[in-house]
């Protein structure tokens, strides 16, 4: 990751410091003219971490999403096929109920005769209504 470096305080700010650090010869004030010149630097890398901590938690969260996308499509796909297969089930079912429908009115008819009911099953092999 790339990152502009931290702002930093006035050239001359951190010149006037450092001479008074040794100048005046004070432990306490140099260490605070430390801190005044290397605040910009915590900022960043303060900043710095947070981001890479964001990205840490992002990163999972998006090989996920990536993941579900892939079984959605997948999913949807199979759907479809099996809409297909659904559909071509529903009108063999209407074929086969209307040729039951048939023999029951062979069978039932007040003229039946095992001869029209073979008859009536014979024709039914014939009718090729399975063809779409």
């Amino acid at each position: 990751m790339i990152t502009a470096p931290a702002p930093a305080a006035p050239h001359w700010v951190q010149v006037a410091l450092s001479v008074l650090g040794i100048l005046g010869g004070g432990t306490g004030l140099a260490a605070i003219a430390a801190v005044v010149v290397q605040r910009g630097k915590f900022k960043a890398d303060a900043a710095d971490t947070l981001t890479e901590a964001a990205l840490t938690l992002v990163q999972p969260l998006q090989t996920r999403i990536t993941q579900l996308e892939v079984e959605a499509l997948s999913a949807r796909s199979e759907l479809g096929t099996l809409r297909e297969q659904v559909n071509q089930l529903q009108f063999v079912v209407r074929v086969l109920t209307r040729t039951l429908d048939r023999w029951r009115a062979a069978i039932r008819a007040p003229d039946a005769t095992l001869r029209k009911v073979r008859a009536t099953v014979a024709e039914s092999d014939r009718i090729p209504e399975m063809d779409r």
